[in-house]
């Protein structure tokens, strides 16, 4: 028999969810509704019912754009579904985009801010964005003030109408086929999971202390080293001590 899944279970279950690895999409009020559970603080995982969700997909035109303080840029996305998605670019420092070749200078590759006096354009593809231009972003999902905010990793501009309706689609089909159903694990599923999870400990278990050992020789190695130069020293200090003596005795002939 399927054993519906509480809100709270072992982090290690997640592995075996459809929404853990997957870009999962959604509509921007969907992500505000994105549930925060104890015990997971900090990990930029939220969840929708029972799915476990860590990154999402969302399509929809750019309705504001914004740089802010020269370290970021903010897009404002609004999907009609009741409230709007705003999404972090995170720009790289000059002095990394300017001593290494690098293909944008944001975090996104395809992605390029052109900025100047009295400018600030925002390339995707060489498709410089504007009020009303739609894109596809993927995001992993942080918390700014008490909102929810997308944080940009891949970006597409959506160029035709049946692509915005295909994006669309999509959503209602994740919500059918995915996200309306509880997720179950199968009792061998579970058992498969501990098990895995079992012996990776085991194996953690194995390289810890295998790294222990490699410390603990190195360390008498070090100390075996330490000895021996020791017992060099004293040596070549009494062979000069012997010859200082020699020496010594004849000065005084």
């Amino acid at each position: 028999m399927n054993k519906s899944l509480s809100p709270i279970f072992p982090a290690y279950t997640f592995r075996a969810s459809p929404t853990y690895f997957a870009w999962v999409k959604l509509t921007a009020a969907d992500v505000q509704k994105l549930r925060s559970e104890r015990g997971f603080e900090g990990q930029n995982l939220y969840f929708y019912h029972n799915h476990p969700i860590r990154f999402v997909s969302i399509t929809a035109p750019v309705v504001q754009i914004e740089d802010l303080f020269g370290k970021y840029a903010l897009l404002a996305l609004d999907d009609g579904s009741g409230a709007n998605a705003t999404v972090k670019i995170t720009r790289l420092p000059a002095e990394i985009t300017n001593s290494i070749d690098c293909p944008s200078n944001t975090e996104v590759d395809n992605l390029n801010i052109i900025s100047s006096l009295g400018r600030f354009d925002i390339s995707v593809d060489d498709t410089v964005l504007d009020i009303g231009t739609v894109v596809k972003v993927k995001c992993t999902i942080s918390e700014f003030r008490g909102t929810k905010q997308l944080d940009l990793k891949r970006v597409h501009v959506v160029k035709s109408t049946s692509e915005e309706v295909k994006a669309w689609e999509d959503v209602v089909k994740w919500k059918r086929d995915v996200l309306s159903k509880p997720w179950v694990l199968t009792p061998k599923e579970l058992n498969d999971l501990e098990t895995s999870e079992r012996a990776l400990r085991r194996m953690k278990r194995l390289e810890e202390r295998a790294e222990e050992e490699h410390q603990r020789v190195r360390v008498v190695k070090k100390a075996k080293r330490k000895e021996k130069m020791r017992l060099h020293e004293e040596k070549v200090e009494k062979r000069r001590r012997q010859e200082e003596v020699i020496m010594n005795a004849g000065a005084l002939l």
